[in-house]
């Protein structure tokens, strides 16, 4: 795996980049596939709900489609590890390489592969996009708890989150060219359905190109993740051996998260069709006149480069800072902008110049998410890492399942089933302004009662 520093080294956020460049065999395998498997969920997965909504799904279809996301998040990881026991890391990844590689395809041909009969019962061509996202989901199953534990078995107590903050940088470049390169295709045809299908080409592509590469090239001899699967009692013991300093964090965290997972999916829905701000200017340079003319669904994907730009460049500096004030400050600071950032973006006007503001706004909070990293494993017993963190991610993303159903609920009304009449008036309003309630009540939470990780608490970085 990657090179580790010395104990006590600062970690340095270009040491990814530069291991890359310098082509050692297994820093350059993983990091293509993690970067190829990146773009093509980031090109893909931000602007999904919109394709629901073309292929005839609406609010309540866009929110089963997080609430299933959500399951799947929970669900995965396990499984996942008890496949890599028994096949060994080099074919599990291929075939979660794989797995997904199929999903993107799915969704590539599902407004060909139409509306189905069952059971006499006509099921609409977004069906698909729930079927494709249970593929597309496996690789994105490996590795996350074993990720938390080198970090923290490779850096120094006092500086995890300068080394989060460096695994950070390089990964979430990928999150930061897949939507601007999908808004530059979806440029290039006025049919959202069908410029969409050009970056879900694309993302087949990266996800062929990452299989290929991690099958061929990865060298598992020395891996030491596929050691034994333990089964749910192991799970259950993990979740009650928790660190006790955990658990506010753990609170507030899910509640945040919650918040954040009902309204997600909709942020493009409030670009592109209750706002349905676009971008229409002349840019002026030294080699001539340009006109721009971005659809709104291609101007969300230039918002998400900008909040992804803010991203990489606070994220260093925020671990840095955490190292003076402490974890816990710079923690609070990003929930408190996932809390209320969506109340602010269904209240801001329509307007361009408003929109890129606030997502670059909404970049500051990926600045606590190295702090929150540190903050998560820190507690750990050395050699327990991977299991915290597998623990932690594991309550919180069960609990956080439903959110996305809730907020369908919230933004497009619940119909009488028997009837036909509606039982609740929706509102987009409504749902983003109790996902933000929620999200400041976590953040307050956490405030109150989070505690501070040792090596940070006396505020020198020692």
């Amino acid at each position: 795996m990657a090179t580790e520093p010395a104990d006590g080294e600062e970690p340095d956020a270009f040491d990814p980049f530069r291991q890359f460049l310098a082509l050692e065999r297994d820093v350059l395998v993983l990091s293509v596939a993690m970067f190829a498997f990146s773009l093509g969920f980031q090109m893909t997965s931000r602007f999904l709900p919109e394709y629901l909504v073309a292929l005839g799904g609406g609010g309540l279809v866009v929110g089963a489609y997080t609430t299933v996301g959500n399951a799947i998040s929970a669900v995965y990881p396990y499984p996942g590890g008890a496949v890599s026991d028994r096949i060994g890391s080099r074919y599990a990844l291929t075939v979660f390489g794989l797995l997904s590689t199929v999903g993107f395809a799915l969704w590539l041909v599902a407004p060909q592969l139409g509306a189905i009969s069952l059971f006499g019962a006509t099921i609409p061509a977004w069906i698909w996009i729930f079927v494709g996202l249970f593929l597309a989901q496996a690789w994105k199953s490996f590795g996350l708890g074993a990720t938390f534990a080198v970090v923290k078995q490779a850096t120094a107590p006092s500086k995890l989150a300068a080394g989060f903050a460096s695994t950070e940088t390089f990964r979430r470049t990928a999150f930061l060219i897949g939507p601007v390169l999908a808004a530059a295709l979806l440029g290039l045809h006025p049919d959202f359905t069908v410029s969409f299908q050009y970056v879900l080409g694309v993302a087949v592509l990266f996800g062929v190109l990452g299989t290929l590469a991690q099958h061929f090239l990865y060298d598992a001899g020395e891996d030491s993740i596929g050691g034994t699967f333990e089964g749910v009692d192991r799970i259950r013991a993990d979740l009650r051996e928790m660190p006790d300093e955990l658990r506010p964090l753990l609170v507030g965290d899910t509640l945040v998260r919650f918040a954040n997972g009902m309204v997600y999916a909709f942020f493009i829905l409030v670009v592109t069709r209750f706002l349905d701000v676009g971008l229409a200017t002349t840019l002026s340079t030294p080699l001539g006149t340009w006109a721009i003319d971005l659809s709104p669904a291609a101007f969300f994907g230039y918002l998400l480069g900008v909040e992804m730009a803010v991203a990489l460049l606070v994220m260093v500096p925020a671990a840095k800072v955490a190292e003076r004030v402490g974890l816990k400050p710079v923690v609070a600071t990003g929930f408190l902008v996932y809390a209320v950032f969506p109340a602010m973006l269904i209240a801001a006007p329509a307007s361009p110049a408003a929109l890129i503001a606030l997502f670059a706004f909404s970049g500051l909070r990926f600045a606590g998410l190295p702090s929150h990293k540190a903050l998560i494993v820190g507690p750990a017993e050395r050699g327990a890492g991977g299991r915290v963190t597998g623990s932690y991610y594991l309550l919180r993303n069960v609990v956080v399942i439903p959110s996305g159903l809730l907020g369908g609920v919230l933004w497009e009304g619940l119909p009488n089933p028997l009837t036909g009449a509606t039982l609740f008036e929706g509102s987009p309003t409504v749902a983003f302004g109790v996902a933000t309630a929620i999200g400041l009540a976590g953040t307050a939470y956490f405030v109150a009662f989070g505690e501070e990780f040792g090596p940070y608490a006396d505020g020198n970085g020692t």
